[in-house]
């Protein structure tokens, strides 16, 4: 039996998705996904057939591990240990950097043991065994040999790209994205911005909000909404940009600066989520107050030796501080705390 059960419950390719796969991909155990597909990732389980899987314990270890991230799979869980009495110890990961709701908190309290991402998540939340910083694939994630060419292979038009990356809603900053490229545009003839993700629900009538500002300043063919990218294409696509810009208002940790990084590319981001500690103070990004993001954009992509010091400093921030395998062997040590207190 697997001694291992890591569970992506979401349809949808989000932030929290991107860590499962890049976890999953750096981990050595005996291990199944459960739920969702992943790319780069062995095909998934079922829940049903992961409750099945763990009714004993596997080979020379006392209980199976359950790593879960989102509510659902808390839930999923906790009713497989408690209720269905299967052999398992569950493991969260927590990146909120605020007081979680009602509901979640009481989940969180059923937990075996909590990775927080950041030691200022680990203040909100209990059974704290380890402060894990999520790591980036820095092998799937790699810088083009040739940007320029990338970036006109994906059809965009212009030569350079700017973009944002995330769910399209006002937490996200989209909006805000959108105001600093209205006005850097006109100041950057060859470069086009894009606005990638989807937005869900009550978000659409914020999309169309801002699908019109851009039409009214007659930007349509410069600031395209792109829509969702799969995780498959999403290494191609941040490898041939210029520049990130998430400007979140909040964020609990943020992935997408590092996928950046580990490509090459710099950020101009708001004081969110870990992106100061990304920016290796000013070497591999810049933090700005939203209202600055436009001159800051501007100033950067006008400066070519500044722009190619800060892209070079960008990968090897990621690559040294980071990497994937540092966030797996952070997890593998919690793990092995656990099955080694039932010994």
């Amino acid at each position: 039996m697997p001694e291992l059960y890591v569970t992506n419950f979401n349809r949808n390719f989000t932030g929290v998705s991107a860590t499962i796969a890049g976890v999953v991909a750096a981990q050595e155990f005996d291990l199944r996904l459960v739920g969702e597909a992943l790319p780069g990732v062995a095909a998934p389980v079922s829940k049903r057939d992961a409750v099945a899987m763990c009714k004993t314990p596997p080979a020379g270890r006392p209980f199976s591990i359950w790593h879960v991230r989102r509510n659902t799979e808390m839930r999923a869980g906790i009713w497989a240990r408690d209720v269905l009495k299967r052999p398992i110890k569950l493991v969260f990961t927590s990146a909120a950097q605020r007081r979680h709701s009602a509901f979640p908190r009481w989940l969180i309290s059923k937990m075996d043991a909590v990775i927080a991402t950041t030691d200022r998540a680990a203040e909100f939340v209990p059974h704290v065994k380890a402060v894990v910083p999520h790591g980036v694939n820095t092998v799937r994630f790699a810088p083009a040999q040739d940007r320029a060419q990338a970036w006109a292979a994906l059809g965009y038009g212009g030569a350079r790209g700017v973009a944002c990356v995330g769910r399209i809603r006002q937490e996200k900053g989209t909006d805000l994205f959108v105001d600093a490229m209205l006005e850097a545009l006109p100041k950057l003839p060859d470069v086009t911005a894009l606005v990638i993700g989807r937005a869900g629900g009550k978000h659409r009538a914020f999309l169309e909000q801002q699908k019109a500002k851009v039409a009214d300043a007659g930007l349509g063919n410069r600031l395209l909404f792109v829509g969702e990218i799969g995780g498959d294409r999403m290494p191609e696509v941040m490898r041939a940009l210029s520049l990130l810009v998430p400007l979140p208002r909040y964020e609990g940790y943020g992935m997408t600066p590092l996928e950046a990084m580990a490509s090459g590319v710099p950020f101009v981001g708001s004081d969110a989520g870990y992106f100061p500690a990304f920016s290796s103070q000013g070497q591999a990004g810049l933090i700005v107050e939203p209202q600055a993001a436009s001159a800051a954009i501007v100033e950067l992509m006008s400066d070519e030796a500044r722009l190619a010091k800060m892209s070079d400093a960008a990968r090897d921030v990621a690559c040294s501080a980071y990497g994937i395998q540092t966030e797996a062997a952070g997890i593998a040590r919690v793990y092995e705390q656990l099955w080694n207190s039932a010994a």
